[in-house]
């Protein structure tokens, strides 16, 4: 096949310009991401040809090697590992992240220091192109396992790049950098030098499964002084013996972290570990090391991330931690070993006693597989709780960049759902800044409260200002101020924590705690304006019938004359709009509207409609009220043209 000639698309073009001119100063990470590229294709090769016995591929040493040119300028980072085919190569290598890579270019405009850049390369799996900081020309030459033809594919970053058939390819891939000039004002090093080729390996990629080899090879000149040097006296004219090729340096330890005890490893080597395996290079906010040992053996090594990845509530969202068995490499991302709620911790599980060439689907229902997640599980949460006591700043981090899909497991991991309320924190109407645990707010309940108050909404802005916080403020309830999308639906399935029932402030009855203790008076009175209130009430009922279900008297108003409330029991308009957001209709329920006694519009209101039912004013005093209790609470009118020309037109008249 001929050579074909591509160019990149717009945002690849603008990215690898980016690159070009570094988009930050520690172009050493090259060698990093070129060296993580060969080990997972080392991975992938190993477990394929334990899968596959007719793999025509040779696994009897599998390595990265790295060779370095002085004289010609250029670094060659290869491995013999699993290797691309043409359409790999055009599809992976070509496109630069595809879809992604426009969010990835504002993104990295944004970025403000640079830790987040080179987090967000390795994210979003652009690593490769890192080589474009300090080469002018890169060259990829790959075969893949089990196939006959290789691929040559080469750019130097400019308008596109080539591709070509190559007979001879070895089996894996090699990348040929053809380096620019040492400038070490632009931190730009000699990447042809073994030190610091040593230097990088030693930093970044020690704990690399597989040997990441280098045989420096003296220049000609240099091997010609030795030997001269080295030639007996008197011998000088004559040809040096030949000596043999120097053995190959591995430069990394290859040691398995997961298996070694925490006081042998340092804080940087886990660091490394957390950012070879996640593609995010800030450290981790909590390891986490598990050992079991018996019947079962297996070890593990969690990691807390301190930030969320850009796509974690992405429908293409990639969950779970490696599975090696016996340090075997089997597979990324194994969903069995962490629930979707825990969806961000990334590590490394290594058993002892599974099959090598065991499927996901087998993993779903393996009994062991199930009892490691189980305790996985625990452990988290339990690191999670730890840091609430000792390490409240870390805890801080994590419930903001994780709270949302943590409480996802209130939903769907009913074992764990009291371990997972603990660790839970709430924004309240005590504090603006300091978040509550359940625990402390049931600690701090006032005298005589037997309820945990909560109100869902949009925002805390639009919380404080709904009509129904009034009561609750007035009589100095604390109430818990839940925002987040995922609120709408797990406080439908925990009724109560530590014997306290959980009660939602717009829904159902307005019942304080306290006022079940009322006097006989105060009950006399209520039913008094009961009486007094209740042909309004009827009438509004009939008027508003399309819209309520019912109107009723209220005590949880104390400045507003309205408020419009979902009925116990019933499905609230927000969790309506989630469900619809995501595809799924369910059925629509009438709310009711409730009025405060002593507000004076509502006086007005009754004592108007008791001397004249039929005054048509009355009708229009209805819609606005109703419209303007839907306004306080934040939804949305159903016709909000009418609404502006009622209220239009009362003001006209008052003028």
């Amino acid at each position: 096949m001929p050579t074909e000639t591509f160019e990149f698309q717009v945002e690849a073009r603008q990215l690898l310009q980016m690159m070009i001119h570094s988009i930050y100063s520690n172009k050493d990470v090259f060698l990093r991401e070129l060296i993580s590229n060969a080990s997972d294709a080392l991975d992938k090769l190993r477990i394929e040809s334990l899968r596959d016995d007719s793999l025509d591929a040779d696994v009897s040493d599998l390595h990265v090697e790295i060779e370095p040119d002085r004289e010609a300028r250029t670094l060659t980072v290869r491995d013999n590992g699993i290797g691309m085919s043409r359409e790999e190569v055009v599809e992976l290598i070509g496109t630069i992240a595809k879809s992604g890579t426009a969010e990835l270019l504002s993104r990295l405009r944004e970025a403000k220091d640079e830790s987040t850049a080179e987090g967000l390369i390795g994210q979003f799996g652009v690593g490769f192109y890192s080589s474009f900081m300090v080469a002018d020309e890169v060259t990829l030459v790959t075969r893949k396992a089990g196939e006959s033809e290789g691929t040559r594919w080469s750019s130097t970053g400019e308008g596109g790049y080539t591709v070509e058939t190559v007979e001879d390819a070895p089996q894996g891939t090699a990348v040929i950098l053809r380096l620019k000039p040492e400038d070490a004002e632009d931190q730009l090093f000699d990447y042809t030098s073994p030190w610091k080729i040593r230097e990088i390996v030693k930093r970044y990629s020690d704990f690399i499964t597989w040997p990441v080899r280098m045989a420096p090879e003296a220049p000609a000149a240099e091997a010609a002084e030795d030997a001269e040097a080295a030639a007996p006296e008197g011998e000088e004219g004559e040809e040096p013996a030949a000596s043999a090729p120097p053995e190959p340096e591995t430069l990394n330890s290859m040691k398995a972290l997961w298996a070694r005890s925490r006081d042998e490893v340092s804080d940087e080597e886990y660091h490394e570990l957390y950012k070879h395996i996640s593609h995010d290079w800030t450290d981790p906010l909590e390891t986490i090391q598990l050992r079991a040992e018996g019947t079962f053996e297996y070890q593990s090594l969690l990691f807390l991330p301190a930030r969320a990845p850009h796509d974690l509530f992405s429908q293409a969202n990639r969950r779970g931690v490696q599975l090696y068995v016996k340090r075997v490499f089997i597979m990324d991302d194994c969903e069995a070993l962490v629930p979707e709620y825990l969806r961000f911790v990334k590590g490394v599980v290594d058993a002892q006693d599974l099959s090598l060439n065991v499927s996901r689907e087998i993993l779903q229902q393996d009994r062991q597989i199930q009892l490691m997640r189980r305790r996985l599980v625990k452990k988290v949460l339990s690191t999670v709780k730890e840091m609430m006591t000792k390490r409240e700043e870390n805890y801080a981090t994590f419930w903001r960049e994780f709270g949302r899909v943590v409480k996802e497991g209130l939903l769907n991991d009913p074992d764990n759902k009291d371990a997972i309320l603990k660790i839970c924190s709430f924004a309240s109407t005590r504090d603006k800044e300091r978040l509550v645990t359940l625990a402390q707010y049931v600690e701090r309940m006032k005298e005589g409260q037997k309820h945990i108050y909560y109100m869902t909404g949009e925002s805390r802005t639009a919380i404080e200002n709904s009509p129904h916080l009034e009561a609750f403020e007035a009589k100095g309830l604390e109430v818990l101020i839940l925002t987040d999308p995922v609120d709408e639906v797990w406080v439908g399935a925990v009724p109560e924590f530590e014997g306290k029932e959980l009660r939602s402030i717009a829904q159902g009855e307005a019942e304080l705690d306290g006022e079940e203790e009322e006097g006989e008076e105060a009950k006399a009175e209520k039913e008094r304006r009961r009486e007094e209130f209740a042909e309004l009430l009827t009438w509004l009922g009939e008027r508003l019938s399309d819209e309520v279900k019912e109107v009723r008297l209220t005590s949880r108003l104390t400045v507003s004359p309205a408020c419009v409330v979902t009925d116990a029991g019933d499905v609230t308009p927000a969790l309506q709009n989630l469900y619809r957001a995501m595809g799924q209709e369910l059925p629509e329920s009438k709310r009711i509207l409730e009025l405060n006694p002593e507000h004076a519009l509502v006086t007005a209101l009754r004592k108007a409609h008791a001397a004249d039912p039929a005054e048509p004013a009355l009708g229009e005093t209805a819609e606005l009220l109703y419209g303007s209790a839907l306004l306080a609470e934040g939804s949305q009118l159903a016709d909000p043209a009418r609404f502006a020309k009622l209220l239009n037109e009362r003001l006209e008249r008052g003028l």
